[in-house]
């Protein structure tokens, strides 16, 4: 099924820019302005590898449309530079994406670097994104993989609800939901029972949401929004930027203890992959494009993603070509 259209597209890019770049458990401007430089790895390219050398890389993504998006920038400024790409989108939740990673199946993804840091270590993350993807490298630098520099964009799990369930049980924030949990019917990710940014998260406010009660559907994912807009479920874990919480008017409840990290997005490159190529070359490459893209970027690319229906290598295109990349 598709998202319909019901915003014009004017009014809506001037709701969801004003909604989203504000929004979110992470706290606001902790991004830098441009990308980070990378806090790399000690890889360096073999003296065999030739300093122009080009390999041929994989790159994947998560099950969600921001994910494959930038997946696709990266994967467009890499062939316009003369990589040969070939792409693996839609691998599945993290979960399942990171050890066919570790398996070197991929050589690169797309990752958000509060959510993909909880995955190593919950007690590190912070609402602060070149803290977290700082301790992301030093988690996993043994598996040798190096993080690249940070967007200035991010965007964070948000816990949303229809307008009428706010009103009716009296939902603003979070801590709100305990006394209310067996009311609601849950949207929650699959992978949400082992991840503990959403279920770590959920008990902290001394929610365990009733099995029999809970949905499981794609984070950040059109369905999801969809479920919730048609009563399928009364709460959806959906992301920041998502053009659906602006277009159905639904209410983002306030994460008043803030359980969510800065979710800046970075690279993760396979370490020998860098050492088939000019690394130096290759980061300043990605970095370039990671430093475009800001919250409001990817507010308006989901718009054109979710609710305009264009294509993901089509809003890539656009976007890179706007930012001066493609040329």
């Amino acid at each position: 099924m598709r998202t319909p259209r019901v915003l014009a597209l004017g009014m809506t890019l001037l709701v969801l820019v004003g909604a989203c770049s504000t929004g979110g458990g992470a706290s606001p401007s902790t991004a830098p302005s441009v990308a980070a430089p990378s806090t790399a790895s000690s890889t360096a390219p073999s003296e065999a590898a030739s300093a122009a050398a080009k390999a041929p890389i994989k790159i994947g993504s998560d099950n969600f449309y921001e994910s494959k998006l930038m997946g696709e920038i990266y994967a467009q400024v890499l062939e316009h530079a003369g990589y040969t790409v070939e792409r693996k989108f839609a691998l599945g939740s993290r979960q399942q994406r990171i050890p066919i990673m570790d398996a070197g199946q991929i050589d690169l993804v797309a990752e958000y670097v509060g959510s993909g840091l909880g995955f190593y270590d919950t007690t590190k993350i912070t609402g602060d994104g070149q803290k977290n993807a700082d301790a992301l490298q030093a988690a996993i630098k043994s598996k040798g993989l190096t993080v690249l520099g940070i967007s200035p964009g991010q965007d964070s799990n948000a816990f949303v609800v229809r307008k009428d369930t706010s009103t009716t049980l009296n939902l603003t924030k979070m801590s709100d939901l305990a006394a209310v949990q067996t009311q609601i019917k849950w949207g929650l990710p699959a992978d949400c029972d082992t991840n503990p940014i959403c279920s770590g998260a959920l008990k902290s406010y001394g929610i365990t949401y009733p099995p029999a009660k809970r949905t499981a559907l794609g984070a950040c994912d059109v369905p999801m929004a969809q479920a919730l807009q048609g009563k399928a479920i009364d709460l959806a874990e959906l992301c920041s930027t998502q053009p659906a919480i602006a277009q159905f008017g639904f209410v983002q409840l306030v994460d008043d203890k803030q359980t969510q990290p800065a979710e800046n997005i970075a690279p993760i490159v396979r370490d020998d992959y860098l050492a088939k190529v000019d690394a130096t070359a290759f980061k300043a490459l990605l970095d370039g494009a990671s430093a475009k893209v800001t919250t409001e970027a990817l507010t308006a690319m989901g718009v054109d993603v979710a609710v305009n229906q264009k294509d993901v290598s089509d809003v890539a295109k656009a976007f890179l070509t706007a930012q001066g990349l493609l040329q």
